[in-house]
Order: structure tokens, then C-alpha cells, then sequence
């Protein structure tokens, strides 16, 4: 298999471009207040403002959408793309976006929930390393350490991730190691990918899901759906993040996950592969920046995540 190839890091004064692959942004104070965050880390923002020119849920046409993708990915000042924010609508766009181009100039793609689509779409098509991490709209709530994990991605820097107070080991294996190329996201998204030309080869990966606003019964009814896609079969590891029901309740927050993680152990019953559970990952303000398509060690020993820069081809 290629080398991933890991897009140039940024430098204070370099340009990252705002992209609104999917859904239009609600809240403006949210954007302005994301916006100010990525001035303040010295990064110039180029910033194309879509015209709604789509149904409501999306914030332009695909046209209009992949255009200005592709617009900004083609400008050699812009090192970067982020995510304004999900919602819905890369799936419809994903077929329309050009991998040689893409590969051609290579540059970092940041976001996570709907952008997990294009995510896992592009790193599968092209080879290159994508961020799964904050969006310019959520940036504002993240935590501190979810910021610097981000900051620290722009620049290249992946140091390992020390367990957190949720962490919790839910399956260790013989020689506590589990290692494979990253993949994953959002679990809603990951799964209406399922039988589609962009369904990712999990095959060795450590995948890794999140998700936000779904009940018990659909977050099984999905889980079960990639057990029985056997996508779930041959992994080298498995990252649960946080299942929130939709606003921030500690305890109704654990009980879910609590619940999420003892059907996964059912679904998965004759592999042998750690599984971990309540890594900061998701729609809350722990969201920390997981690069899709490197090289990962999970180490059940001391619950340490473990990334190798080093198996990728530096551009």
C-alpha cells in the first residue's frame, strides 16, 4: 500500500479558506467568533460567502458548493480548507469533486460530522492525510485541549494522546497493542456511505465513531448495520467517542454511552482487537484533531493513542 501523504504544515501568516460543503451556517456569532479564533492563531482567512441558492438545509447548489471547493483548493495562497460547519449535504457532492486536482495541491481538509464523507472519500481517492477535527462554528466551545491538538496538527506536531478522565480500556488483546491507518467519524454519515461507490475499506484500519442526537435504539440499529456490512470484522482497533443525546448532561451522556459500548462488545464477539470507549471525539467541546489516514498505535497499557507521522510521505 502507498505512503499516506501528509500535506505541507502551516506557517503564521499562511491563508486557510472556509469551505460550506454542506449545510448553511445558523448562527453567525458562532462563525464570527470561529473566524476571530483562526486570526488569532496569525492565519489569514479567505472566506466565500455562499448565496443559499439551494433548498434551506444547504447552504448553496452542489454546483455552487463544489465550485468554490474547488476554487479555493486551486488557490496556491490557501494551505488549508475548514469546514464553516456539517449539517447535510457532502454526500451529494463528493462524486463531483476532482481527486487529481486534489492530489496535485496538496493541502490539509479539516472538519468532522457530514464532512466525514469527504474525510475518509478524499484520503481514500488521493492518498492524502485528512483532519478529522473542529469546525470554524464549533471552534469557539472546543476545550483546551482539543484547541491545542488542533494548533499542534497545523503545524505537523502529533504527539500522543494521554488517557482522559472517560477513558475507559473495553477490551484489551494479547500484547495490549492494536495498530492501523485511522479512519472513521461521524456514525450516522459512516453509515449511508455503507454500498456506496465511497464506502471506505476498514479492512486494518482503527476506526474510530462519534455521534450526536440519536437515541439508544438508532445508534444500535446503526451499529448492527456495519456489523452486518462485516465492516466491523477485521479492524486493528476501535475508538469510541462521545454519543451525546443532543445537549450537554454529564450523566444522561455516560448512561448512553454506557449502553452504546456493551452493544458494540456484543456486535463484535469473536474479534480480537481493542476497543475503547469515551475518547473526546464528537459534538461536544472535547473534540480533538484525528488525522484520517495515518498510521496509529492504540496501546491498552497505559490507554496512550499513538501517532506515526513517520509512515507518511511528507509533502
Amino acid at each position: 500500500m502507498p505512503l499516506p501523504l501528509l500535506p505541507p504544515r502551516l506557517y503564521p501568516g499562511d491563508s486557510i479558506g472556509v469551505i460550506y460543503p454542506a449545510g448553511p451556517v445558523r448562527d453567525q456569532a458562532r462563525l464570527e467568533s470561529g473566524l476571530q479564533i483562526l486570526r488569532g492563531l496569525n492565519l489569514r482567512v479567505r472566506h466565500y460567502h455562499p448565496d443559499n441558492s439551494g433548498p434551506d438545509y444547504l447552504a448553496a447548489n452542489d454546483e455552487q458548493r463544489v465550485r468554490n471547493f474547488h476554487h479555493l483548493w486551486n488557490d496556491e495562497t490557501v494551505k488549508a480548507l475548514i469546514a464553516a460547519r456539517g449539517g447535510y449535504g457532502c454526500l451529494r457532492i463528493i462524486r463531483m469533486l476532482e481527486p487529481d486536482l486534489l492530489r496535485s495541491k496538496p493541502k490539509w481538509l479539516i472538519g468532522f460530522s457530514d464532512l466525514t464523507v469527504v474525510l475518509n472519500g478524499i484520503s481514500a481517492a488521493t492518498g492524502l492525510v485528512t483532519l478529522h477535527g473542529p469546525m470554524v462554528t464549533t471552534l469557539a466551545n472546543a476545550d483546551a485541549i482539543s484547541l491545542q491538538r488542533f494548533k499542534e496538527a497545523l503545524s505537523n506536531r502529533f504527539q500522543p494522546l494521554a488517557p482522559t478522565r472517560d477513558l475507559e480500556i473495553l477490551r484489551s488483546v494479547p500484547g495490549e497493542r492494536g495498530q492501523g491507518r485511522l479512519a472513521g467519524g461521524n456514525l450516522t454519515t459512516l453509515t449511508h456511505m455503507m454500498g456506496t461507490p465511497w464506502q471506505p475499506d476498514l479492512t486494518g484500519k482503527i476506526l474510530f465513531l462519534e455521534d450526536t442526537g440519536e437515541p439508544l435504539y438508532k445508534l444500535d440499529r446503526m451499529l448492527t448495520h456495519l456489523a452486518c456490512c462485516g465492516v466491523l470484522d477485521k479492524l486493528a482497533g476501535l475508538l469510541l467517542g462521545v454519543f451525546d443525546p443532543g445537549h450537554y448532561d454529564r450523566l444522561e451522556i455516560l448512561r448512553l454511552n454506557e449502553q452504546a459500548w456493551k452493544r458494540v462488545l456484543e456486535l463484535t464477539q469473536g474479534t480480537e482487537y481493542p476497543i475503547w470507549g469515551g475518547l473526546p471525539i464528537g459534538h461536544q467541546q472535547g473534540n480533538v484533531a484525528l488525522p484520517i489516514g495515518m498510521e496509529a498505535v492504540m496501546d491498552s497499557s497505559n490507554g496512550t493513542l499513538g501517532f506515526l507521522p513517520q509512515s507518511c510521505q511528507v509533502l
